[in-house]
């Protein structure tokens, strides 16, 4: 059964950084693009970035360009979010997601991020 597990979400200062992590199973990893998606409370979901199934590929919204980092390492079945000179702002649940073109669309339960001094 496919599942996906994010972990490293924590309490952070503003100007901090902060390492999320996703543990992927049931499903052919390598074979898949993978997300991080993130939701503010009372805000719609948002991507935040998305990597290639080989990870030869990012891509980051506008907001994260510069202090956001994804990454997968398909050897452990896992895909980092590295985040940096975090502001209050980037106070949200972080979920992991999994696509595929020929089907297949999985989501993780969140990790949550709390900025705040």
């Amino acid at each position: 059964q496919p599942q996906l597990v994010e972990s490293g979400g924590a309490l952070v200062q503003p100007g901090g950084a902060l390492t999320l992590s996703c543990a992927a199973s049931g499903f052919d990893f390598s074979r898949y693009v993978m997300s991080w998606y993130r939701q503010a409370p009372g805000q719609e979901r948002e991507v935040v970035a998305v990597i290639g199934s080989r990870g030869r590929n990012a891509d980051y919204r506008d907001p994260f360009k510069g202090r956001f980092t994804i990454s997968r390492d398909n050897t452990k079945n896992m895909v980092y979010l590295q985040m940096r000179n975090l502001v209050v702002e980037d106070t949200a649940t972080y979920y992991c997601n999994a696509v595929h073109s020929h089907g297949g669309n999985y989501w993780g339960k969140g990790t949550l991020v709390t900025v705040s001094s």
